[in-house]
């Protein structure tokens, strides 16, 4: 949907911008629909060579790549890219972080807890098994015709 110039007051973009080959003019496109003084907030996959990523280390690129197919990502920017890009695109960065440096801590939970499958009633979903249960449960949801069919 196209918007008029500066019609919102804020804007933000969750792991959406960096599918954006071109995150100039997608930035630029962003900063056009906010009036004067709006805010923008975002976050998204980056790579963070300050933190040890080496594009020279093959483990390194094979887990980036991974990323980026199963994502469906153009070439991951490092933060530093993300940011001169908003600078370019007419926006001052007022605050930039990673979310994730202190996830190790003991009284942090890691972004990635949910996805790791626990024997737990909330996280047996995600576990083999309960995988296998969810698949098996919807088939017979599909098969008695209470839930629509699925491709």
């Amino acid at each position: 949907e196209n918007f008029l110039g500066e019609s919102f007051d804020a804007a933000y973009a969750i792991e959406s911008t960096c599918h954006s080959p071109d995150k100039v003019t997608t930035f630029k496109q962003v900063h056009l629909c906010l009036r004067k003084g709006g805010l923008f907030a975002g976050y998204e996959w980056v790579l963070l060579p300050e933190r040890g990523y080496d594009g020279n280390n093959p483990e390194h690129v094979r887990i980036k790549e991974g990323i980026e197919v199963g994502n469906g990502l153009p070439t991951l920017a490092t933060a530093a890219e993300v940011n001169e890009a908003l600078v370019k695109a007419g926006f001052e960065v007022l605050e930039s972080y990673d979310a994730n440096i202190d996830v190790h801590k003991p009284d942090s939970i890691p972004w990635y807890d949910p996805l790791t499958g626990k024997l737990t009633l909330s996280g047996f979903r995600m576990t083999t098994a309960g995988r296998i249960v969810t698949h098996a449960f919807v088939s017979t949801l599909e098969f008695l015709r209470i839930a629509p069919r699925g491709n």
